[in-house]
């Protein structure tokens, strides 16, 4: 027996199955949900207790989970989540597998539980009309004229779909809008029954779908997993991709023999793995690199776009900028200038007022916000920078590592990593996704705008969400060089001075003995050198905002060339420094971490920077 039920109303009584076996369930509920983070910790806690693994997300606007683990433990959690108010109904789609498809139990807090992007669609308040599986195998057997329309990601369709399903495409579902708006004028009048894997994504589509003036949506209750279960394959070629170990499951919810390239993420037949290209772990048909030559070969193609994007430098000509600010939970109801003062402690309150005044705080439909007007959480508003010219930077950027998953690079001063205060295209995120486009390097750590030296940045979100949970685990070894002014009595020297959390003016951090994060740093001296300064090794053990820099300065040796962490700051000073200015001499040296494909521990070390000698 795979699984049985206790009522009409469905839910499954997970202790019916194979006590041997690992139960895995998939779940969502659109519902108004509060208190996420007491509610993250909670289910965080009980989860490791009954040895569960998997992800669950929640929001404001639900929860959606995929979680394996034994047949009681699963009970457990079950009954823990139809506790709280709003999930009394929440019925998963179970499947059976003789493995732990998941490597670890995440808990995260999301904005969306599935990602879309657009303002006023509302599932938990109205979703299309719903057509049962059964229902649908018999409109098929029938012959009945109806557009079968496909919501997933391509990388998914390549497993399978139903027979003669319109597939749009995509990439990702935030992509689902602007397919929509290339689709023919005539489907507006037609029937359509989208589908997706368990239904979550149609309970956005479908509404984004009627207000864009379609008029006879139907969405398959359950996706494509509850089309199996009940129907079997009817009607559908090839089986149906999920997202765990498992990669696919045929009409029976077995497993199959299919694999995902961790390099592309393209999901492999049997025939793929077959062909000599495919190396597991590595490479595949659709993304097969040959050779280091290939690579060398790449890389030089890339800085030639690098230099073809960044002369002239992308922030030197006037633009409008928009900034993003996002309402978070806290804030809800707020005045708006209450929220920004709030979340922007370092901006005085009447620079904000006099913005508002100005026009220069906008609304999503880009109309002008006045300063009391109330914010509800999830709301984006935007802060207008009219003519902006960004300050110059050093866009000398060297990749010295590329492949399907990460790139590491040597990042040049001063070029700010992330957009922030000054700088939104002269940055090295931008710099990169301009050169990788459509993909979005994101860098796995920080450094800052004025530290030289190595970064890894990951390619995709799937590996980004591999690479950065290591470190926060403590994988990741990090050594830099700097020079600071004086002579350390010591050799060797750990500073645990705690860092404050939130910035003051101009970002500075600050020895916060009291409410400060943990922070440790180890330093060794390589050299004392004539003229005063002394050159060290830095190991960080933590990750704070300007810890090394920090550190150092609370020891009685700021680094030679800090514009901020000195007794002598000018009144006018700026974190960031100018291309002309002296360089911070700080400097990424060696930087160890495990591939997210491979699990092997890469090792990379730059060029000494000109200050060490």
């Amino acid at each position: 027996m795979e699984f049985c039920w206790d009522s009409p109303g469905g839910n499954a009584i997970i202790s019916c199955l194979p006590m041997a076996s690992i139960t895995n369930i998939a779940a969502y509920r659109f519902a108004a949900l509060g208190g996420l983070k007491e509610l993250r910790a909670r289910l965080m806690e009980k989860c490791r207790a009954w040895k569960l693994k998997g992800t669950i997300l929640i929001s404001t606007e639900g929860i959606n989970l995929f979680v394996a683990g034994g047949a009681a433990e699963i009970d457990l959690l079950l009954a823990e989540l139809r506790a709280i108010p709003g999930l009394e109904d929440l019925t998963p789609k179970i499947s059976i597998s003789d493995h732990q498809p998941f490597n670890r139990m995440l808990v995260r807090i999301k904005k969306e539980i599935i990602a879309f992007g657009v303002q006023g669609i509302h599932p938990e308040k109205k979703t299309s009309r719903k057509i049962a599986a059964q229902t649908l195998k018999q409109w098929l057997d029938e012959g009945k004229p109806v557009t079968l329309l496909d919501t997933r990601n391509d990388y998914e369709v390549k497993l399978g779909t139903f027979r003669g399903a319109k597939t749009l495409g995509l990439d990702h579902f935030r992509h689902f809008p602007e397919a929509v708006q290339k689709l023919p004028a005539e489907m507006k009048q037609q029937p359509i029954v989208m589908f997706c894997t368990g239904g979550i994504r149609c309970e956005k589509a479908g509404p984004y779908m009627e207000r864009e003036g379609f008029l006879d949506i139907f969405q398959l209750d359950g996706g494509i997993l509850k089309y199996f279960e009940e129907c079997g394959g009817s009607h559908y070629d090839g089986e149906c991709f999920v997202f765990d170990q498992r990669v696919g499951v045929d009409p029976a919810l077995r497993e199959t023999e299919s694999a995902q390239c961790y390099g592309c993420l393209t999901p492999l037949t049997e025939e793929d793995q077959q062909d000599e290209r495919y190396v597991a772990g590595k490479t595949c048909p659709y993304c097969f690199a040959t050779s280091a030559q290939k690579m060398a070969e790449t890389i030089r193609q890339r800085h030639e776009q690098i230099r073809r994007v960044t002369a002239p430098l992308p922030g030197s000509s006037p633009y409008d900028n928009r900034k993003p600010v996002i309402v978070s939970p806290d804030w809800n109801g707020a005045a708006l200038l209450d929220f920004l003062s709030g979340i922007f402690k370092h901006v005085p309150r009447e620079e904000w007022e006099q913005l508002c005044q100005a026009g220069r705080l906008l609304d999503r439909q880009n109309a002008p916000v006045s300063v009391d007007h109330p914010v509800k959480v999830g709301e984006r508003y935007f802060l207008l920078q009219p003519g902006i010219v960004e300050p110059d930077v050093n866009p000398d950027i060297r990749i010295i590592h590329e492949d399907e998953a990460i790139l590491v690079l040597e990042k040049p001063a001063p070029l700010p990593v992330h957009p922030s205060g000054r700088f939104n295209r002269n940055t090295l995120q931008f710099i990169l996704q301009e050169v990788y486009h459509p993909q979005k390097p994101r860098a796995a750590h920080r450094l800052d705008a004025n530290t030289t030296g190595l970064i890894v940045c990951a390619r995709t979100r799937h590996f980004a969400g591999i690479l950065q949970p290591q470190f926060a685990r403590g994988d990741v070894h990090k050594i830099y060089l700097v020079k600071v002014t004086g002579h350390p009595t010591w050799d060797r020297q750990i500073c645990e001075a705690p860092i404050s959390e939130e910035p003051r003016e101009i970002g500075l951090r600050e020895i916060d003995p009291e409410a400060g994060l943990p922070a440790r740093t180890e330093f060794e001296v390589v050299e004392r050198k004539p003229d005063g300064t002394a050159l060290l090794q830095a190991r960080l053990l933590t990750g704070r905002t300007n810890q090394i820099r920090l550190h150092l300065w609370h020891l009685g040796f700021p680094v030679v060339g800090d514009p901020v962490y000195r007794e002598d700051r000018p009144t006018e000073a700026t974190q960031t420094l100018g291309t002309d200015d002296p360089p911070l001499s700080l400097h990424a040296w060696k930087l160890s971490f495990l591939h997210p494909v491979s699990g092997e521990r890469m090792h990379f070390e730059s060029n000494s920077p000109k200050f060490s000698f």
